[in-house]
Protein backbone atom coordinates (compact mmCIF):
# COMPACT_ATOMS: atom_id res chain seq x y z
CA UNK A 1 0.00 0.00 0.00
CA UNK A 2 1.40 3.60 -1.09
CA UNK A 3 1.64 6.08 1.96
CA UNK A 4 0.24 9.78 0.87
CA UNK A 5 0.51 12.49 3.02
CA UNK A 6 -2.73 14.72 4.01
CA UNK A 7 -1.02 18.37 4.19
CA UNK A 8 -0.13 21.74 2.73
CA UNK A 9 3.20 21.99 5.51
CA UNK A 10 6.36 21.74 4.04
CA UNK A 11 8.47 20.84 7.03
CA UNK A 12 5.75 17.80 7.85
CA UNK A 13 6.17 16.73 3.76
CA UNK A 14 10.01 16.69 4.39
CA UNK A 15 9.82 14.72 7.55
CA UNK A 16 7.40 12.28 6.03
CA UNK A 17 9.99 12.20 3.24
CA UNK A 18 12.95 11.48 5.42
CA UNK A 19 11.36 8.61 7.13
CA UNK A 20 11.69 6.87 3.49
CA UNK A 21 8.07 5.75 3.64
CA UNK A 22 6.62 8.47 1.50
CA UNK A 23 4.38 7.57 -1.88
CA UNK A 24 3.12 10.93 -2.13
CA UNK A 25 1.08 13.92 -1.08
CA UNK A 26 -2.84 15.56 -0.97
CA UNK A 27 -3.61 18.57 -0.43
CA UNK A 28 -6.65 20.77 -0.81
CA UNK A 29 -8.11 24.79 -0.29
CA UNK A 30 -8.68 24.14 3.22
CA UNK A 31 -5.09 22.96 4.14
CA UNK A 32 -4.00 25.68 2.16
CA UNK A 33 -5.66 27.97 3.85
CA UNK A 34 -4.57 26.52 7.34
CA UNK A 35 -1.04 27.28 6.33
CA UNK A 36 -2.03 30.48 5.48
CA UNK A 37 -1.32 30.44 1.99
CA UNK A 38 -4.21 32.29 -0.25
CA UNK A 39 -4.28 33.87 -3.80
CA UNK A 40 -4.23 31.80 -6.83
CA UNK A 41 -0.29 32.30 -7.76
CA UNK A 42 0.77 31.64 -4.22
CA UNK A 43 -1.53 28.17 -4.47
CA UNK A 44 0.08 27.51 -7.55
CA UNK A 45 3.57 28.25 -6.21
CA UNK A 46 3.15 25.83 -3.56
CA UNK A 47 1.95 23.00 -5.05
CA UNK A 48 5.23 23.23 -7.28
CA UNK A 49 7.14 23.58 -3.82
CA UNK A 50 5.48 20.48 -2.50
CA UNK A 51 6.26 18.54 -5.63
CA UNK A 52 10.06 19.50 -5.44
CA UNK A 53 10.32 18.20 -2.00
CA UNK A 54 8.41 14.60 -3.01
CA UNK A 55 9.18 11.85 -6.10
CA UNK A 56 5.34 10.76 -5.79
CA UNK A 57 2.30 12.47 -6.92
CA UNK A 58 1.01 15.62 -5.71
CA UNK A 59 -2.47 15.74 -5.48
CA UNK A 60 -3.77 19.52 -6.99
CA UNK A 61 -7.87 19.96 -6.16
CA UNK A 62 -9.54 22.43 -8.45
CA UNK A 63 -11.71 24.98 -7.56
CA UNK A 64 -15.03 25.31 -9.53
CA UNK A 65 -17.81 22.98 -9.77
CA UNK A 66 -18.80 23.53 -13.45
CA UNK A 67 -17.48 21.51 -16.06
CA UNK A 68 -15.62 24.46 -18.38
CA UNK A 69 -14.65 25.80 -14.84
CA UNK A 70 -13.33 22.50 -13.74
CA UNK A 71 -11.00 21.89 -17.16
CA UNK A 72 -10.07 25.02 -17.14
CA UNK A 73 -8.94 24.73 -14.00
CA UNK A 74 -7.55 20.98 -14.10
CA UNK A 75 -5.40 21.88 -17.31
CA UNK A 76 -3.84 25.03 -15.49
CA UNK A 77 -3.00 22.18 -12.66
CA UNK A 78 -1.75 19.79 -15.17
CA UNK A 79 0.85 22.04 -16.35
CA UNK A 80 2.57 23.46 -13.12
CA UNK A 81 4.20 19.73 -12.86
CA UNK A 82 4.52 16.35 -14.45
CA UNK A 83 3.69 14.51 -10.45
CA UNK A 84 0.52 16.75 -10.18
CA UNK A 85 -2.80 14.69 -10.14
CA UNK A 86 -5.76 16.99 -10.68
CA UNK A 87 -8.45 16.55 -7.98
CA UNK A 88 -11.80 16.68 -9.04
CA UNK A 89 -15.22 16.19 -6.77
CA UNK A 90 -17.62 13.48 -7.58
CA UNK A 91 -20.30 15.35 -8.84
CA UNK A 92 -21.95 15.37 -12.36
CA UNK A 93 -19.73 17.88 -14.16
CA UNK A 94 -17.27 16.40 -12.26
CA UNK A 95 -17.33 12.65 -13.90
CA UNK A 96 -17.72 14.70 -17.02
CA UNK A 97 -14.37 16.42 -16.78
CA UNK A 98 -12.36 13.32 -15.56
CA UNK A 99 -13.29 11.67 -18.79
CA UNK A 100 -11.91 14.25 -20.82
CA UNK A 101 -9.24 14.67 -18.57
CA UNK A 102 -8.13 10.91 -18.86
CA UNK A 103 -9.04 11.18 -22.73
CA UNK A 104 -6.05 13.71 -22.69
CA UNK A 105 -4.00 12.07 -20.64
CA UNK A 106 -4.12 13.72 -17.29
CA UNK A 107 -4.51 12.04 -14.29
CA UNK A 108 -6.89 12.31 -11.87
CA UNK A 109 -8.10 11.95 -8.19
CA UNK A 110 -11.77 11.99 -8.26
CA UNK A 111 -12.85 12.75 -4.22
CA UNK A 112 -15.63 13.10 -1.79
CA UNK A 113 -16.38 10.08 -2.43
CA UNK A 114 -19.39 8.02 -0.07
CA UNK A 115 -20.79 5.48 -1.80
CA UNK A 116 -19.45 2.04 -4.26
CA UNK A 117 -21.80 3.87 -6.20
CA UNK A 118 -19.51 6.89 -7.04
CA UNK A 119 -16.98 4.64 -7.05
CA UNK A 120 -17.94 2.82 -10.20
CA UNK A 121 -18.72 6.24 -12.00
CA UNK A 122 -15.45 7.51 -10.75
CA UNK A 123 -13.56 4.23 -12.66
CA UNK A 124 -15.78 4.29 -15.67
CA UNK A 125 -14.98 7.69 -16.68
CA UNK A 126 -11.12 7.19 -16.18
CA UNK A 127 -10.40 8.12 -12.68
CA UNK A 128 -6.69 7.65 -11.78
CA UNK A 129 -7.67 7.44 -8.18
CA UNK A 130 -11.14 7.68 -6.06
CA UNK A 131 -11.26 8.98 -2.69
CA UNK A 132 -13.29 7.58 -0.35
CA UNK A 133 -13.28 9.34 2.91
CA UNK A 134 -13.43 7.22 5.49
CA UNK A 135 -13.01 8.81 8.49
CA UNK A 136 -15.97 11.57 7.40
CA UNK A 137 -18.31 8.23 7.05
CA UNK A 138 -17.28 7.11 10.72
CA UNK A 139 -17.89 10.29 11.84
CA UNK A 140 -21.94 9.71 10.83
CA UNK A 141 -21.89 6.30 12.38
CA UNK A 142 -21.40 4.61 9.20
CA UNK A 143 -18.37 1.98 8.68
CA UNK A 144 -16.19 3.63 6.10
CA UNK A 145 -13.79 0.80 5.96
CA UNK A 146 -16.80 -1.65 4.72
CA UNK A 147 -16.74 1.21 1.85
CA UNK A 148 -13.16 0.13 0.63
CA UNK A 149 -14.01 -3.46 0.96
CA UNK A 150 -17.16 -2.85 -1.60
CA UNK A 151 -15.22 -0.85 -3.50
CA UNK A 152 -12.41 -3.49 -3.79
CA UNK A 153 -14.87 -6.47 -4.74
CA UNK A 154 -16.64 -4.14 -7.55
CA UNK A 155 -12.73 -3.05 -8.82
CA UNK A 156 -11.91 -6.57 -8.98
CA UNK A 157 -14.80 -7.98 -9.97
CA UNK A 158 -14.11 -5.97 -13.81
CA UNK A 159 -10.56 -5.47 -13.89
CA UNK A 160 -10.62 -1.57 -13.16
CA UNK A 161 -7.31 0.33 -13.11
CA UNK A 162 -8.25 2.80 -11.02
CA UNK A 163 -6.72 2.96 -7.18
CA UNK A 164 -8.26 3.26 -4.16
CA UNK A 165 -7.14 6.21 -2.06
CA UNK A 166 -8.60 5.94 1.24
CA UNK A 167 -8.91 9.44 2.54
CA UNK A 168 -9.89 10.88 5.51
CA UNK A 169 -7.77 8.70 7.38
CA UNK A 170 -7.53 9.56 11.26
CA UNK A 171 -5.21 7.15 13.14
CA UNK A 172 -3.20 3.92 12.94
CA UNK A 173 -5.77 1.41 13.05
CA UNK A 174 -7.08 2.93 9.90
CA UNK A 175 -4.14 2.40 7.85
CA UNK A 176 -4.08 -0.64 9.17
CA UNK A 177 -7.20 -1.72 8.18
CA UNK A 178 -6.97 -0.05 4.87
CA UNK A 179 -3.48 -2.10 4.25
CA UNK A 180 -5.55 -5.40 5.23
CA UNK A 181 -9.11 -4.89 3.48
CA UNK A 182 -6.57 -3.74 -0.09
CA UNK A 183 -6.88 -0.02 -0.60
CA UNK A 184 -3.95 1.03 -3.13
CA UNK A 185 -3.25 3.83 -1.15
CA UNK A 186 -4.24 5.58 2.22
CA UNK A 187 -3.72 9.72 3.16
CA UNK A 188 -3.81 10.90 6.40
CA UNK A 189 -1.77 13.19 8.81
CA UNK A 190 1.60 12.65 9.63
CA UNK A 191 1.00 11.01 13.02
CA UNK A 192 -1.19 8.34 11.54
CA UNK A 193 1.84 7.10 9.75
CA UNK A 194 4.60 7.65 13.17
CA UNK A 195 1.76 6.02 15.18
CA UNK A 196 2.68 3.07 12.97
CA UNK A 197 6.38 3.64 14.96
CA UNK A 198 4.91 2.90 18.13
CA UNK A 199 4.52 0.04 20.52
CA UNK A 200 5.21 -0.69 24.30
CA UNK A 201 6.58 -3.47 24.10
CA UNK A 202 9.21 -1.97 22.20
CA UNK A 203 9.84 1.24 24.00
CA UNK A 204 10.16 -1.34 27.49
CA UNK A 205 12.83 -3.85 24.94
CA UNK A 206 14.73 -0.59 24.11
CA UNK A 207 15.03 0.56 27.94
CA UNK A 208 16.51 -2.61 29.42
CA UNK A 209 19.01 -3.20 26.45
CA UNK A 210 20.34 -0.17 26.98
CA UNK A 211 20.22 -0.56 30.97
CA UNK A 212 21.90 -3.51 30.53
CA UNK A 213 24.16 -2.05 28.33
CA UNK A 214 25.12 0.42 31.04
CA UNK A 215 25.43 -1.98 33.18
CA UNK A 216 27.89 -3.83 31.83
CA UNK A 217 30.12 -0.57 31.00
Amino acid sequence: MKFFIDTANLAQIEEAEALGVLDGVTTNPSLMAKEGITGRNNILKHYVDICNLVEGDVSAEVIATDYEGIIKEGEELAELHDQIVVKVPMIKDGVKAIKYFSDKGIRTNCTLVFSSGQALLAAKAGATYVSPFIGRLDDISTDGLSLIQDIRTIYDNYGFQTEILAASVRHTMHVIECARIGADVMTGPLSAITGLLKHPLTDIGLAQFLADHKKGN
